[in-house]
């Protein structure tokens, strides 16, 4: 047994297949070696020392753990695994403490590392619970630093230090590797009971048993040297999988916050809040450590960007958010017209909301519309699990996405919703350039590729000189860049290329090839699938995923179309057009052979791509292209094209009956003076381009 006030102490030494010393378990390798002695506080008497070696799963062992320890990977192949030593730990424990009259005892470690960097981390990725004892434990360099003030820092601290600090002489050598150090460490600890320092140990230090969720205002102070951002998550992870990912260091309450994109699903960043600066540093070690087949990079952050991520200020949220300990499940899709009846039903038995209708938070506009979102708490895992199984099952005529998610979380949609304005301003407009429209190639034939993994700073022609000779086979305009909502560069790419072999031939040459300090994968994919994924789709292992706006109906109909892109769109202006990272003077000087660029105008048609790889939304905003009256007629009568004269006020209408004709708008707006007779005023977006632009059916009147 244990307790934070012991008789005894065990002291604990262990070592890894990798690195030693103050980067003990930095590089993610797993626990050889255990050794032990039970130390009674009040006789000063010892139990027998023990030493085990652990078989690792991988019995490579790094030059300096060959040097310093002087095992061998045949030696460690015939020892026993983790799970099976550590068994044997607390039965000899016990034994020594009966031999001793105790019963009660806490580890003693030399710093934390041992405990809080490899055996909470090991146990949690072999999936095994470690008993309580390694829950609390005393670090021997607080301790000695407490006891004697004027010996160097904690983080400079040695056993030989302390050793020699107090005048101990002993002789490494002479003992094998292990040994040495936990008999140093006993002769330590009675040097330090002596009645000169008369030390007491009575402050240990603990491991959480597990995270816990809670809300965070934005007028709560946030320590930045207690915060870290975490890179490249599996964006289905839960605040739970990251605090298994951090799992032996203590992450303050609600102190995990997941990031959001502007379409308000993951971008596979969080930040993480620590308890205290040392477990932040610690935090800072486990970067690019895996969860899974990832490696997570870990920064540090500042205590403003967690407040912004996490704070909030919402009553309803803070009071949806004061039952601690429950499970938050986000729902996404839910119909307008969805009450919270509805919600419970779709739900069912089976998995009972916490507290009926006040475990339900809808997601609404400042104006009190419905956003489609909603969040549901459960009391336990069960039911979570049980709604999870829910997933893209219909409610009304809509398929419901159901998530896990966090307090964090809950705060950042409310507060992305509650920020938006009632009425969207119209962005700066820009000159009209209406070319015909544009199309990308679709069918089966696998004669394209896909670049996953490139570097943000990356341009079209960092991607040429990536495929090298392989350039001559890309088809005219055939390398399209994927963009996300805000205009930046997603990492992804396609490129068209002139035959299937060709395709493949460049995918197997150039798969996990270096571009600048990244390695790219590169895929062959036909064009249908590269179109499927330029429209908001997803492309992956498990096969084609359809674009979330679209109900799985309309999936077997929207596979087979092709991605023509009509006049119409013209009046949305792209969030971000792909510019050409070529100057004009240079272009004009020596103009290539073959242009592999979007042409400039047909850039105003590719806004699609700026949704990708969220799912797509409707635009909240239209940018209507504004030029001078002359050069605006030159353009309509061009293109024949309507277009938009000025001055004029402009009107967009939503919501309309899907028999809406042109009869029923006039009649709407009887009274008021709207376009010329011939009403060329009124644009009907058609179906073909409400599936580019992914917006409702609706009339833009002048």
């Amino acid at each position: 047994m244990t307790a934070s006030h012991s008789d005894s102490l065990v002291v604990l030494f262990g070592a890894t297949a990798g690195a030693y010393g103050a980067k003990l378990g930095s590089d993610e390798r797993e626990l050889i070696l255990l050794v032990w002695q039970v130390v009674d506080l009040h006789s000063k008497k010892v139990g027998t020392l023990h030493k085990s070696l652990v078989k690792a799963d991988n019995l490579e062992l790094s030059d300096q753990c060959r040097e310093v320890s002087g095992l061998t990977p045949e030696g460690l192949s015939k020892a026993e695994p983790l799970d099976r030593v550590l068994q044997q730990f607390s039965q000899l424990v016990s034994s020594d403490l009966k031999l001793l009259g105790r019963n009660l005892y806490t580890l003693c470690t030399d710093g934390q590392l041992l405990i809080r960097q490899v055996l909470h981390p090991e146990a949690s990725k072999k999936n095994f619970l470690l008993s309580d004892c390694f829950y609390s434990f005393y670090d021997l360099r607080k301790e000695f630093h407490a006891c004697y003030p004027n010996s160097a820092p904690v983080k400079d601290q040695t056993i030989k230090s302390m050793a020699e600090y107090v005048g101990l002489e002993t002789d490494e050598a002479e003992e094998d590797f292990g040994v040495w150090q936990v008999k140093t460490m006993v002769a330590i600890i009675f040097s330090m009971l002596s009645e000169t320092c008369n030390c007491r140990f009575t402050d240990p230090e603990t491991v959480k048993y597990k995270y816990e969720t809670g809300p965070c205002s934005k007028s709560e102070a946030v320590d930045s040297e207690t915060v870290i951002r975490a890179r490249g998550l599996p964006w289905q992870s839960s605040d739970q999988d990251i605090a298994r990912f951090f799992k032996g260091l203590n992450i303050a309450k609600g102190g995990v916050a997941l990031c959001l994109n502007a379409q308000g699903r993951r971008n596979g960043e969080a930040l993480v809040r620590f308890v205290n600066p040392e477990q932040r540093d610690l935090a800072l070690e486990r970067h690019k450590h895996h969860m899974g087949s990832r490696y997570i990079e870990v920064y540090k952050a500042t205590g403003e960007e967690f407040l912004k991520i996490a704070g909030g200020t919402s009553n309803e949220v803070a009071q949806f958010l004061s039952k601690e300990n429950q499970v938050i499940i986000r729902m996404r899709g839910l119909p307008f017209t969805a009450t919270l009846e509805d919600v419970l039903g779709f739900l069912g038995p089976e998995c009972p909301v916490t507290g009926g209708k006040e475990g339900l938070l809808f997601v609404k506009y400042p104006d009190g519309r419905p956003t489609g979102d909603a969040f549901v708490l459960f009391s336990c895992e069960e039911y979570a699990q049980n709604a999870l199984k829910k997933h893209k099952e219909i409610l009304g005529k809509r398929y419901i996405e159901l998530f896990r998610s966090t307090a964090a979380e809950v705060q950042q949609v409310l507060n992305r919703y509650l920020s938006t304005p009632l009425i969207p301003t119209l962005p700066t407009p820009i000159i009209p350039v209406i070319p015909p429209p544009y199309t990308i190639a679709t069918g089966s034939i696998r004669d394209c590729i896909r670049l996953r993994g490139l570097p943000y700073t990356a341009g079209i022609d960092d991607i040429l000189e990536f495929m090298g000779d392989a350039t001559a086979d890309i088809k005219p305009h055939g390398v399209h860049m994927v963009l996300n909502q805000q205009g930046r560069p997603s990492g992804d790419a396609f490129i068209q290329m002139k035959s299937s072999d060709r395709a493949f031939l460049v995918a197997q040459k150039c798969h996990k090839k270096m571009m600048k300090d990244r390695y790219v994968e590169v895929f062959q994919c036909s064009g249908e699938e590269m179109n499927f994924v330029l429209m908001g789709g997803t492309l992956n292992r498990s096969g084609l995923s359809p674009p979330p706006c679209l109900s799985p109906p309309a999936y077997a109909a929207f596979q087979t179309a092709a991605a023509v892109i009509p006049a119409e769109a013209a009046l949305y202006q792209p969030q971000a057009l792909l510019s050409t990272t070529r100057t004009p003077q240079a272009s004009a000087a020596a103009p290539p052979t073959v242009t592999y660029y979007p042409a400039q105008a047909a850039q105003l048609y590719m806004n699609y791509t700026a949704y990708y790889p969220s799912p797509p939304v409707s635009p909240t905003t239209v940018g209507y292209i504004a030029a001078p009256p002359a050069a605006v007629a030159a353009a309509a009568s061009a293109t024949h094209t309507p277009m938009l004269p000025q001055p004029g006020a402009l009107v967009r209408m939503q919501g309309l009956p899907y028999n809406t004709g042109m009869k029923e708008i006039l009649s709407f707006f009887q009274g008021y003076q709207y376009a010329p007779d011939d009403y060329n005023g009124l644009i009907q977006l058609n179906d073909q381009a409400r599936s580019v632009l992914q917006a409702p059916k609706e009339w833009v009147c002048l």
